[in-house]
């Protein structure tokens, strides 16, 4: 999990494609996400890092990047957003994105 610390050297400045999670623990849409992602960062592993960003401990980093509504699933590629997920989908659309980054 990143902070607002590490999300500019862990995602702004990473080389290739990061799949940044913004959520919370009280969002139940988030919850329900949680197992999809963490299988989908094993089955990219290799391709994508798949990080999570608790919007209530980094206020900053979800307000530089517009975030209104969780889970928001944001996909960077170098270190540039690429694609913007808002809710709860199926593994296949995050997978699709992270292809087509």
């Amino acid at each position: 999990e990143l902070t607002d610390a590490t999300f500019g050297s862990e995602v702004l400045e990473a080389k290739g494609v990061v799949l940044v999670d913004l959520w919370a623990p009280w969002c139940g849409p988030c919850l329900k996400l949680t197992p999809t992602l963490e299988s989908l960062s094993v089955e990219v592993a290799g391709r994508a890092r798949v990080v999570k960003v608790n919007v209530d401990n980094c206020q900053s980093t979800a307000s530089s990047l517009g975030v209104s509504s969780i889970p928001t699933v944001v996909l960077f590629k170098d270190g540039k957003e690429v694609t913007r997920i808002v809710g709860c989908h199926p593994k296949d659309a995050y997978l699709k994105a992270i292809e087509n980054a």
